[in-house]
């Protein structure tokens, strides 16, 4: 019988662990929480000090008595949930069914699953952290409340099943703030001048027209661009000045959640939950061939850029050993922590170097393999040496008129041999690394125009934010934590209130209803710097700086006034109606289009005389090449678009694939399209009549890979 009992949260978890103890261990998971408020009711005593009512939860009975008799069985119980105020609150329930004093020494954290991790931690146990504990508590109080005193509200004014969330609500409004910025923007018309300067041996190169020699000069009309245009007609172009530089570029820092989040999305369209999801599994551990289950890195949930002093060193010599000296900077990097960061975790890195994607690659399914090696490059390339540019940028006169040139080219790659950061679209930022070399130029010497080409623009709203952006911009705020930026998302588009088409989330009807209700009558609640505050306030709980219940009752004293207020006076909102043209075949009545958990559906406004639904599909614009049909885009429950004929199940027509704009020369058929690497294959639809061809694809192609599915 087993001497020690050591209880962690998955099993993959477990499976881990136990390859480093030996038969005096026994590894149990807990799978996951094991109490927590009940469903059916607030469970807070909110008269008597927001005294928590936690129930064992339904399901868990048989494994909570498991636990309780290998407890007992067991000479000594380690706890070894993971390091986060989440994991300490399970660790403390734990406590408290098996009767082990919270002040005894029987929690355990570490921030990776190795060998040296776990028996390190197995030889200095401590007492449960209320602090963390209470910092939890406090969280899950402050969401109950809310969602309980909210929700039922927002049933009897708005749609019953709505709920309301306290960091939810905030998010909901950023989206919806940037959805009435582009819905009130109006576009300025702007131009610009570019020409195509010759020197006498032909070589070309662009300017750009800046304005006067000594001010700059903005192009509003047509007019403007006329009277620059007759003004220079005929006249010399003189190189005045050639400025050259060289311009150094430092690697990021290695990860934290919030910035794998975002370059997963970037890079492979993955969500933020999905990443959370292949994260974890990576760091509680896979199955290497030859090696059994290893925890591939460290744990995922952070913002500390903190790298330890053995993995900087083990970077270093990999960098040396691989890629030499001159790769190798002089120093280790230390990148300066974010204000208010937790300092307790390390960043997010491979656990072992030993592991390289490549050695793995074989044992992993496809996604863990690209976050794998996201992680891994981006952690080696963080104590690489820098990336340098020759940079050279000329100006040009035309009588009083100044156009500019620029050009780079990477003089050393640097950590960019490795890795490059990925970059949002539609963020307004021009690329100085643009690869674009200038001929050679001296002052004084005179250029040729060979082209002038004006070109009208117009200014463009702000994008609809993507799950990167929002995740970037509700840390730059400090609303949520890296434990909640996924859970967030997935909330407010699982509630209807947010959907993602393509990439981009749009807030629903209902979600835009709900949100001006809350701005009206919960002002509070929805402010992006109350919501940070409060968050700031449970980190000062956590630090032990402040009483989560004198937290609570600050909270609560304002909250409930503003509940009295908005109870008598919130009226009746009648949701607006979307019909289709659609008809429904039982009771006759237009079907109307409705959102739920998996996107719009149609539904018969006879509910709940008539309970006929149906799935909502939009037109590919092509016909079936087996019975001539409309072809929909449908989506699998998980969100996966695939095309699908009208007639089905009578034509059985669908692929993964989506429709191009190519018809098929042999057959006259549609033709579907796929990405692979740099080159798209073109396929047609019509299998029978398998015609297919590649051709390479265009940069805004490259950008738009992975943003419909994960």
């Amino acid at each position: 019988m087993a001497k020690y009992l050591v209880i962690v949260e998955s099993p993959a978890k477990a499976k881990t662990i136990k390859k480093f103890l030996g038969s005096n261990y026994k590894i149990k998971a807990s799978m996951g929480h094991v109490r927590d408020l009940p469903k059916s009711h607030m469970g807070v005593d909110i008269e008597h000090g927001f005294e928590p009512k936690y129930i064992n939860i339904r399901g868990k009975g048989d494994l909570i008595t498991e636990l309780k008799k290998e407890a007992k069985e067991s000479e000594r119980v380690f706890l070894a949930t993971d390091p986060d105020r989440e994991g300490e609150a399970i660790s403390w329930h734990l406590a408290n069914i098996f009767q082990i004093d919270s002040n005894e020494k029987c929690r355990i954290t570490f921030n990776e699953i190795t060998k040296n991790a776990v028996l390190k931690a197995l030889q200095a146990p401590r007492p449960i952290d209320m602090n963390l504990v209470n910092a939890q508590q406090a969280r899950r109080v402050l969401d109950r409340i809310v969602g309980y005193k909210i929700s039922p509200l927002l049933w009897k004014k708005v749609k019953k099943g709505l709920s309301a969330g306290r960091v939810q609500s905030a998010a909901i409004k950023i989206i919806c703030d940037r959805e009435r910025e582009i819905e009130n923007f109006i576009p300025e018309e702007y131009w610009t001048i570019e020409t195509l300067l010759s020197k006498e041996d032909g070589r070309t190169f662009t300017a750009k027209f800046s304005g006067l020699v000594n001010e700059k000069i903005e192009l509003k009309t047509r007019e403007d661009v006329d009277r620059i245009l007759g003004n220079i007609e005929n006249k010399e172009f003189t190189i005045r000045n050639i400025k050259r530089s060289e311009k150094k570029r430092t690697p990021s820092p290695p990860f934290i959640t919030s910035t794998l989040q975002q370059d997963a999305a970037r890079k492979f369209g993955f969500s933020a939950k999905k990443t959370m999801m292949l994260a974890q599994q990576l760091y509680e551990g896979v199955e290497i061939e030859g090696e059994g289950s290893v925890g591939l890195i460290t744990y995922m949930r952070t913002d500390s850029t903190r790298i330890s002093d053995e993995a900087l060193n083990a970077a270093r010599e990999y960098i040396l050993k691989n890629y030499g000296e001159k790769y190798l900077p002089e120093k280790p990097r230390v990148f300066k922590a974010k204000s208010g960061a937790q300092d307790a975790h390390e960043a997010i890195r491979p656990t072992l170097l030993e592991f390289t994607p490549e050695r793995v690659k074989d044992s992993l399914s496809r996604d863990l393999y690209r976050l794998y090696k996201l992680i891994w490059d981006r952690f080696i390339a963080s104590q690489m040496e820098s990336a340098l540019y020759d940079t050279m940028s000329v100006e040009i006169t035309c009588g009083d008129y100044l156009f500019k040139a620029s050009g780079s080219r990477i003089a050393f790659k640097g950590f960019l041999v490795l890795y490059e950061e990925g970059k949002d679209d539609d963020n307004g930022e021009e690329s100085d690394e643009t690869g674009i070399l200038l001929p050679e130029l001296t002052e004084g010497e005179v250029v040729k125009p060979v082209e002038i080409k004006p070109a009208q623009h117009f200014t463009q709203p702000p994008p609809r934010y993507t799950e990167a952006t929002l995740v970037k911009t509700l840390e730059e705020k400090g609303i949520g934590r890296p434990s909640t930026y996924a859970p967030i998302i997935s909330t407010i588009m699982s509630r209807g209130y947010v959907v993602k088409e393509k990439k981009y989330l749009y807030p629903t009807e209902l979600g835009k209803i709900v949100n001006s209700l809350m701005e009206e009558h919960f002002k509070e609640i929805v402010d992006v710097n109350f919501t940070a505050k409060m968050e700031t306030q449970l980190d000062l709980v956590e630090e032990g700086k402040l009483e989560w219940k004198n937290l609570l009752n600050e909270f609560y004293s304002e909250f409930s006034k503003t509940l009295k207020a908005a109870e008598e006076s919130i009226n009746k909102v009648e949701l607006p109606v979307e019909e289709s043209d659609e008809i429904c075949e039982k009771c006759g009545r237009r079907m109307v289009i409705k959102t739920g958990k998996y996107g719009k559906f149609l539904a018969c406004p006879g509910f709940p005389e008539c309970r006929n639904a149906k799935p909502l599909f939009d037109d590919a614009g092509v016909k079936c090449p087996k019975c001539g049909g409309k072809v929909l885009i449908k989506k699998t429950k998980r969100g996966k678009s695939y095309l699908g004929c009208e007639n089905y199940p009578e034509c059985d027509f669908s692929t993964w694939d989506m429709a191009s704009d190519k018809k098929c020369p042999k057959c006259g058929n549609f033709m579907t399209k796929r990405f692979k690497g740099k080159m798209i294959q073109y396929t047609c639809s019509l299998s029978s009549c398998g015609y297919e061809f590649e051709e390479e694809r265009k940069q805004s192609e490259n950008k738009s890979e992975n943003n419909g599915n994960d």
